[in-house]
């Protein structure tokens, strides 16, 4: 059609007690994982959740394989009525890699991602499609990337923590769509 743009992927501003972060999700290549994490956020399931983990080069001393991430997850009184797992959607199929700022569903084995998700600090090719961090090799389910506040994910890695677990966990005050573009 003359004159139409590509649709655009839709943005989510997280709001946390130490500032925003804005995470464009990518519907087009990861399109299971953009549904599912954008259904927790209109249901606003995440208003009240928290960033509850912080994981450092420091933290992980039994791991060979170490990464750089912080994960989020629903409001407490959600946490045992997460919507039914979703299929894994590998990085080796959507294309999208766990670089600095990538955001990704938590998971266990696959197939198991329901609402927690997590953002990369730095570039953690080991979460990729093959990556040693899971010793499935299937990586996880990479679906956006943040446009802007990596200051304050940053920030939030940095927090106080026992071994892991933030302390206390950091308050996501509301996740919801957002509509200003914003620039790369």
């Amino acid at each position: 059609m003359l004159g139409s743009e590509p649709a655009q992927n839709p943005l989510v501003k997280i709001e946390t007690k130490m500032g925003s972060i804005v995470v464009e999700v990518d519907a087009e290549h990861a399109p299971l994982t953009a549904a599912n994490f954008l259904r927790y956020v209109d249901e606003k399931r995440y208003s009240g959740g928290r960033f509850h983990r912080t994981v450092t080069l420091d933290n992980q001393p039994d791991k060979k394989v170490k990464i750089e991430v912080i994960q989020a997850g629903v409001n407490p009184k959600f946490e045992k009525q997460d919507f039914p797992p979703i299929v894994l959607e590998r990085t080796s199929v959507t294309g999208i890699h766990h670089l600095d700022g990538t955001i990704s569903m938590a998971r266990d084995g696959a197939d198991t991602a329901t609402s927690d998700f997590f953002i990369c600090i730095g570039n953690q090719p080991e979460l990729d499609f093959g990556g040693k961090r899971n010793p499935d090799g299937q990586g996880f389910a990479a679906f956006g990337r943040v446009k802007k506040g990596m200051e304050i994910v940053r920030k939030i890695q940095k927090s106080h923590a026992n071994e892991q677990s933030l302390q206390p966990p950091i308050e996501i005050l509301s996740i919801t769509r957002y509509s200003e573009r914003v620039r790369t």
